[in-house]
């Protein structure tokens, strides 16, 4: 057993052997590990069989090195043979080196010249070439500063471009190309910047320059009215009809419907009559550079809404009036001048910058600034009391509301406003007319017109429509019926009617509704302010019976007057008075009302007089016996009452309507007067503070009676049937008859039959009276 090991031992430590012999010096480890791994004291027998393996291998090196030995001596022996030579050799090498050197050192140099120059024209080759790349980027450049410095920024910005997209990517590699391109941006900003302030001047600019833009405008506008007027009439012989004005470089025309139409320029009549343009009035050069600009810089948009709010601003500003705007017509067109130069400014703006402003955006901007305009007409007109201040108001709005529809924009609200207005002026006019009336009414002395010439009567008949047969065959010199100031109201009432007129033009409504709008303006100026008028004249203290006899004559020519009135709205405006739906003149009833009022305040003031005369009576109620005359007041009653009714005895009777007027208000006035009388006296006798009547008071109080039964019986008024006057007394003269011959029995016998003689009597009247008589 023990020899196996031995043997095993020995077989493994030769295959270890082999193992480090042929194993890399760094792979040894692993077999060196494993000897220790195997039996103690295996390393010891391993170290022994490796010195045998050593001492094997130097034996075999020492036969090897014996078995060489001579040739290696040879070869010493050759290589030192050789050495001698070889230092020949090194001696002959470095002297041929040397004298080489020496030789070279001059075509070194030259060559090393050759290199460097080649080397600088390389360089050079390359530098041109390379600032023929920058050159065009530093002239980009230049050229960029240049139009910077003149202000020609949108040209800039296109440089710009140019330089960012073409010059610089070409060099990007070089500082100063770098350098260029991040001060682009800066440089950007930088006209944005100048741009937006030139803007803002031209803003603050054009605010200010409005209204001279709007005056030209409404000026034009107003010049081409005259002008179409002019056309109009020579319409029929089909004369040309030049352009118009025009403040946006495009040139307008009214067509049939009042509308503006463009048309091509064509050349002016009047050398010297230039037309003006909104260029002509206004720098939009930076508008259309910020505009640009904006839009190059791919910022259009903020541009637009910061232009379109700074506008709706300038608007609102543009629309606020002056406090007293309404005092003066110039504060009126100052206002209308701002807001025609705003909105030709922004209808330039619409057609020149295509986008800018957009229809729907004006649109919106003349709805917002319409419905203020007419909120502040409204207001403001309300305090013109100037008739002649609001017409002139209404030719603003006119020339406004065409001056703008030239431009397309929607006015008719305007004109409809103008129907407010014309109210207003209407307004005016019948307060001013009405002081007119007035003033006529107090001047006039209420007496017939005397014409002395021919002359006279035809300055009379050219005034006022009258024509009388009879009274054209009298002789010189003789009375018109009428007082002067029939003649005056009648011209008054033309005047009001050509004022009213003036209204009504260019409103752009047919004839119908002109001839409409005057007859019922006409009608509120007889209706209300001249009956108004009529009815104060009447009512007025001074006015006595005289006047107002003359009155109801002035009324009734005056209501004859109307025809003519009609017919001369009829004249100025073309339709005929059988028109359907033609409003006609009230005339008729306003002088018919005011005849009966005057006629009212004729009988009323017949009754105050009549009561003033009552007032002076003093009777003596316990007298024995009468005086055997009536009483003095009575006397003179009856003297005024005559005299009083022969003004109207003595009015012009040649004419029937005169004579059948004054007659009636004449007999009206009489019987009124004599019922009046018989009252009041009745009254007298009745008094409840009267307690004692004696007879011989009876007798005088029947002798008063007896006068006016007298007076009754004159005739003082012509006309009355029989003694229908007399009747008025019947009350107090059956009384009276009772107490004087003290007929009781028979007035007891009769008392309700319709045969008495004392019908008229009241018992009630009749005892009340005997109470008083019985007590005296």
């Amino acid at each position: 057993m023990a020899e196996n090991e031995t043997l095993e031992c020995i077989t493994e430590h030769e295959r270890i052997l082999q193992e480090i012999e042929s194993t890399d010096t760094a792979c040894v480890g692993p077999t060196l590990r494993s000897i220790y791994d195997d039996q103690p004291n295996a390393h010891k027998r391993f170290m022994e069989k490796l010195d045998a393996r050593i001492r094997n291998h130097d034996r075999e090196i020492e036969k090897m090195c014996n078995f060489h030995h001579q040739g290696f001596v040879d070869a010493i022996t050759e290589l030192l043979k050789v050495r001698a030579d070889a230092e020949k050799l090194m001696c002959q090498v470095t002297d041929t080196n040397r004298r080489l050197q020496e030789a070279g050192r001059e075509v070194t140099a030259q060559t090393e010249e050759v290199i460097r120059c080649r080397i600088q024209q390389r360089n050079m080759a390359t530098t041109v070439e390379k600032l023929q790349l920058c050159i065009p980027v530093l002239e980009m450049y230049s050229k960029l500063k240049e139009q910077l410095e003149s202000k020609r920024y949108y040209a800039a910005l296109k440089t710009m471009e140019q330089l960012e997209k073409v010059y610089i990517p070409r060099v990007s590699q070089y500082r100063f190309c770098q350098i260029m391109a991040e001060n682009l941006p800066r440089l950007r900003e930088e006209i944005k910047e100048i741009s937006m302030s030139d803007l803002k001047d031209f803003l603050e600019s054009i605010r200010k320059h409005s209204d001279k833009v709007g005056e030209t405008a409404m000026r034009q506008a107003q010049q081409h009215r005259t002008f179409n007027s002019a056309v109009a009439k020579q319409a029929s012989t089909g004369h040309y009809t030049k352009p118009v004005y025009s403040l946006n470089g495009r040139t307008h025309t009214h067509t049939h419907n009042g509308l503006m139409m463009e048309e091509d320029s064509g050349e002016e009549e009047e050398a010297d009559e230039e037309v003006l343009t909104a260029q002509d009035l206004v720098d939009f050069s930076p508008v259309y550079r910020c505009l640009h600009i904006y839009t190059v810089l791919g910022d259009r948009e903020t541009f637009e809404n910061y232009y379109r709010k700074q506008r709706k601003k300038q608007a609102r500003l543009v629309l606020q009036p002056q406090a007293n705007m309404h005092e003066t017509v110039e504060g009126y067109r100052r206002y209308f001048n701002q807001i025609v130069g705003f909105f030709v400014v922004e209808d330039h703006i619409l057609h020149a910058t295509r986008g800018l402003v957009t229809r729907a955006f004006t649109d919106e901007l003349w709805n917002m600034a319409l419905s203020k305009i007419i909120a502040v007409l409204r207001t403001h007109s309300s305090y013109c009391d100037d008739p002649d201040l609001v017409l002139e108001l209404k030719n603003l709005i006119v020339i406004f509301a065409d001056t703008l529809q030239g431009y397309g924009f929607p006015v008719n609200r305007l004109f409809d406003l103008l129907f407010e207005v014309r109210d207003q002026y209407n307004e005016t006019l019948l307060k001013k007319w009405a002081l007119v009336f007035r003033e006529i009414f107090e001047l006039d002395n209420y007496s017939p017109i005397p014409v002395e010439t021919e002359e006279e009567y035809k300055l009379v008949v050219s005034r006022f429509p009258f024509h009388d047969a009879e009274i054209e065959k009298q002789d010189f010199p003789k009375k018109l019926p009428m007082s002067q100031s029939v003649p005056q109201i009648y011209t008054q009432v033309k005047e009001f009617i050509y004022a009213s007129l003036k209204f009504s033009e260019s409103l752009h409504r047919s004839s119908t509704e002109i001839d409409d709008m005057l007859r019922k303006s006409t009608n509120l100026l007889l209706t209300r302010t001249l009956s108004s008028c009529l009815q104060n004249l009447i009512k007025k203290p001074h006015i006595g019976l005289t006047e107002l006899v003359q009155i109801i004559i002035n009324t009734t020519h005056l209501e004859q007057a109307c025809r003519y009135l009609e017919e001369f709205i009829t004249n100025i405006t073309n339709v005929s008075p059988e028109t359907v739906h033609t409003t006609r003149l009230y005339g008729l009833s306003t002088f018919k009302d005011a005849r009966h009022a005057a006629e009212g305040e004729i009988y009323t003031k017949l009754n105050q007089k009549i009561d003033e005369f009552i007032q002076l009576a003093d009777y003596e109620w316990g007298m024995a016996e009468s005086d055997g005359r009536a009483s003095g007041y009575l006397m003179d009653l009856i003297n005024f009452l005559r005299s009083t009714f022969q003004v109207f005895t003595h009015l012009p009777n040649n004419n029937n309507d005169h004579a059948s007027m004054s007659g009636k208000v004449a007999q009206t006035a009489c019987m009124s007067a004599c019922k009046h009388l018989s009252t009041s006296l009745m009254q007298m006798l009745l008094d409840t503070e009267l307690k004692q009547i004696s007879m011989g008071a009876i007798q005088q109080f029947n002798l008063d009676v007896i006068q006016c039964e007298l007076f009754a019986s004159s005739e003082p008024v012509p006309g009355f049937q029989g003694d229908t006057l007399q009747l008025a007394f019947i009350d107090l003269r059956q009384l009276l008859d009772l107490f004087m011959v003290w007929d009781w029995s028979t007035y007891l016998a009769d008392y309700g039959q319709p045969t008495s003689k004392y019908l008229r009597v009241n018992p009630a009247t009749a005892l009340a009276l005997l109470e008083k008589v019985y007590r005296g």
